[in-house]
């Protein structure tokens, strides 16, 4: 999972403090039980003083080893029977003053070897989402309050279909998409169409649902993207440079990266060769893409290029937005 390392450090963090949490229970409930049990604090502090005991001897060589060995460990086990039998009689677990870690299956590390565990992971699925809701506003963004009523039912005779026909289709292949994330037959999107139609709303319920399945997803648009990759070739040193560095690495490597508003920004050589960079090394790296645009497929081959549209035409499903614009339809309703 290519996280930023923003949301990464921010997820370190918070599991830094859920971890002192749990020790700070575990010590309250110690201590209350030690006030509770006395001579369960008496058993402790014996059993900590049989453990190098038992070291010592079983690295001692000659006769009597064993022995002592043997009545050591004894001795170790009855104490902790006494002390089980006292816990239970109080109503506690048996486990009630063991030192147990926040998460038995990474023991705290935050990884399992080179994966990383579920607790720190479902830290930066949080903090992701929070980061596409200040950019998305994701609060009542879903498929479920997506409004097909906007769209007309008089069929278009450019598109022999009419715009509430047509949105019923792309609505479905988001959600599918979306929801089927790994096993959608098409791994990018191309949405198309005049602005006020859904483009970015039915963008923002997919990486609602692709993060929530635990996925690296990256919104921006295509200005920002491109300030980046610029930022990147002409910023040479500092923290800027670093930065700008860290920024396209995570355009080129998330899980899923969703390119808004292609064509209103200021185009150059430089932004059509950016653009074929990231739309080029995602399609070899297997990444997933959702690029939206007011530009059609033809206008994309004029106003980038040749091979541009190819990629698009031939890895991208296309789906075409169009019918009334809805921010002047719901501005007239008020």
């Amino acid at each position: 999972m290519a996280y930023s390392e923003s949301i990464l450090s921010r997820a370190e963090a918070r599991l830094k403090q859920a971890q002192q949490a749990h020790r700070d229970r575990q010590d309250r409930q110690r201590r209350a039980i030690y006030q509770a049990l006395p001579r369960t604090e008496e058993i402790d502090r014996q059993l900590r003083t049989t453990a190098p005991k038992i070291l010592a001897a079983s690295l001692r060589q000659g006769l009597g080893r064993e022995e002592t060995l043997a009545k050591l460990r004894r001795e170790n086990l009855a104490l902790q029977d006494e002390e089980a039998a006292l816990l239970h009689e109080a109503g506690y677990p048996p486990d009630a003053l063991d030192e147990t870690p926040f998460c038995p299956l990474c023991n705290d590390r935050g990884w399992k070897g080179p994966k990383m565990c579920s607790c720190l992971k479902s830290l930066c699925q949080q903090e992701q989402i929070a980061e596409l809701s200040s950019l998305l506003d994701l609060g009542d963004q879903s498929f479920n309050t997506f409004r097909l009523d906007y769209y007309d039912r008089q069929v278009w005779p450019e598109f022999r279909r009419s715009p509430r026909e047509s949105m019923e289709m792309v609505l479905s292949c988001c959600r599918s998409y979306a929801e089927f994330f790994d096993t959608y037959p098409h791994k990018n999107l191309f949405l198309c169409g005049a602005p006020g139609l859904g483009k970015t709303f039915l963008s923002a319920c997919i990486a609602r649902v692709v993060s929530e399945k635990g996925y690296s997803v990256v919104y921006d648009t295509a200005s920002n993207v491109f300030a980046r990759f610029e930022a990147r070739k002409f910023i040479r040193f500092g923290e800027d440079a670093r930065q700008a560095g860290a920024d396209t690495r995570r355009y080129l490597t998330c899980d899923l990266l969703i390119l808004d508003d292609l064509g209103s920004e200021f185009t150059s050589p430089f932004t059509q060769a950016a653009l074929y960079e990231v739309i080029n090394t995602r399609l070899v790296e297997n990444k997933h893409t959702v690029i939206s645009s007011n530009l059609s497929l033809d206008a994309i081959r004029q106003r980038y290029s040749a091979q541009v549209a190819s990629r698009l035409e031939g890895m991208y499903q296309t789906l075409v937005f169009f019918g009334q614009d809805i921010r002047m339809l719901k501005k007239q309703q008020r």
